[in-house]
This record gives C-alpha cells, sequence and structure tokens, in this order.
C-alpha cells in the first residue's frame, strides 16, 4: 500500500512541470519564466534520487529520475526561448 501512495504522490509532483514546459514549446516563449523553479528543480530531484537510491525505494528513485527530466527540459526550453 505505501508504494501505492508513494507512486501517486510521484505522479503529481513529476508531472507537475509539463505544463510550463507544453506551454513554452507551443508559444516558443519564455521571457517571463524563471530560471530559478527548474534550477531549484533539478536540485530538489537530483538530492531526491540519491535519497530514493540510498533507501532502495523504486517510487523515489522513478519518479525523481522523471522529475529530473522535466526539471531539464524546462530550464533547457526557458534559456533556449528567452
Amino acid at each position: 500500500m505505501k508504494n501505492v501512495i508513494g507512486y501517486i504522490a510521484a505522479f503529481f509532483t513529476t508531472f507537475s512541470l509539463l505544463p510550463q514546459i507544453i506551454r513554452i514549446w507551443k508559444l516558443k516563449e519564455a521571457r517571463d519564466i524563471s530560471l530559478f523553479l527548474p534550477f531549484m528543480a533539478s536540485i530538489g530531484s537530483i538530492l531526491w534520487l540519491v535519497y530514493g537510491i540510498m533507501i532502495e525505494e523504486m517510487p523515489v528513485i522513478a519518479a525523481n529520475i522523471v522529475s529530473l527530466l522535466f526539471a531539464l527540459t524546462t530550464l533547457f526550453v526557458t534559456i533556449k526561448y528567452r
């Protein structure tokens, strides 16, 4: 049961940056987007990933691999379309 809750929580936090990525990609514009948010999300995801590996919990590991990819993508498209 704890893994189910972990995966549900991971889904919401992992995909929270996706609407931002889609918006930037569609509009080809990111002037109003802070670089601080995806930068901080990247660092947080890296730390959570390390923690997940240390405690050997797949929901934490899987969610933060995807979260890191989304955070880095947000960072990339924000820089690209500034």
